[in-house]
């Protein structure tokens, strides 16, 4: 791939994706423009990725490149679009890696660009991300395929339409920290009734979590078809599966509940800061 990528912002996303797109071969090291609010930060990596080029101002990463990633805050999107407007000719493609703030707030900056806005998740660093993309209307079918080919470095891509962000995010975004959370809770109430070291309960659950999803996913099974395999009628699993299906939905409808609007406001401070 000869397109060249603007990195803007290389904190733990910004970093996380600079080193997937370098290892992943996918273009040249020298095709990658990175710019960070503090230079010392960036300079670092220029000792591992030698041929990457180091800029000094968002502009001149933005300047030099075809695809623009920019990985800040909510807060400073604005900043970063007004920094690089001069620069921005309609064939630059603008990948804002924030879900908060809309589609019609960037366009007030970047009215003619085309716009995407991507959502990886904490298991990108293992290459098992599920990457939720939306675009605007001035994305094109061959964008698509190129930003897919680039976020397919670190796992799968998924398209919503961006309504629908939130909810995905919640999804596979926010969902590796509720069933560390959830399996954690296991773990502690196990201690309670055995002897097993926590280490080895925890690995216990781990590696029996990777084998249902296995068994899941390669034999097309349901949630529900797996219940009816191991709970026998009058069976142990049966009285354990009992107590989830009276308690945790409400736990469930809770969480969502909460986390929802949790962005729903996260949304609105967003779009007040950014059009302020």
């Amino acid at each position: 791939m000869e397109k060249k990528i603007a990195i803007i912002g290389c904190g733990s996303m910004g970093k996380m994706l600079l080193e997937k797109i370098i290892n992943s071969k996918i273009i040249p090291e020298d095709n990658l423009f990175v710019a960070n609010r503090t230079l010392e930060k960036i300079q670092v990596l220029k000792e591992k990725y030698k041929n990457m080029h180091i800029c000094r101002t968002n502009k001149e990463a933005a300047e030099n490149s075809d695809i623009i990633f920019i990985c800040v805050r909510p807060s400073d999107i604005k900043t970063v679009l007004l920094e690089i407007r001069d620069v921005l000719d309609n064939s630059k493609h603008i990948i804002s890696l924030n879900g908060s703030i809309l589609f019609e707030q960037i366009e007030t900056v970047c009215k003619n660009n085309k716009i995407s806005k991507v959502i990886p998740s904490v298991t990108a660093e293992v290459n098992e991300s599920q990457t939720l993309v939306c675009h605007n209307s001035k994305v094109t079918k061959e964008d698509e395929i190129v930003l897919n080919k680039i976020l397919g470095t670190f796992g799968k891509v998924i398209e919503l339409p961006e309504n629908e962000m939130g909810m995905g995010a919640e999804l596979v975004s926010c969902m590796p920290g509720f069933i560390a959370a959830i399996f954690n809770e296991i773990v502690v109430v196990a201690q309670e009734h055995t002897k097993i070291p926590e280490e080895q309960i925890t690995n216990m659950l781990l590696n029996t979590m990777m084998g249902t999803s296995k068994l899941m996913l390669e034999n097309k099974l349901s949630f529900e078809e797996v219940i009816i395999r191991v709970a026998t009628k009058g069976g142990i699993t049966e009285e354990g599966i009992k107590v989830i299906h009276e308690k945790l939905p409400e736990v469930v409808k809770e969480m969502f509940e909460k986390t929802l609007e949790k962005r729903k406001l996260t949304t609105e401070n967003a779009i007040k800061a950014f059009n302020s």
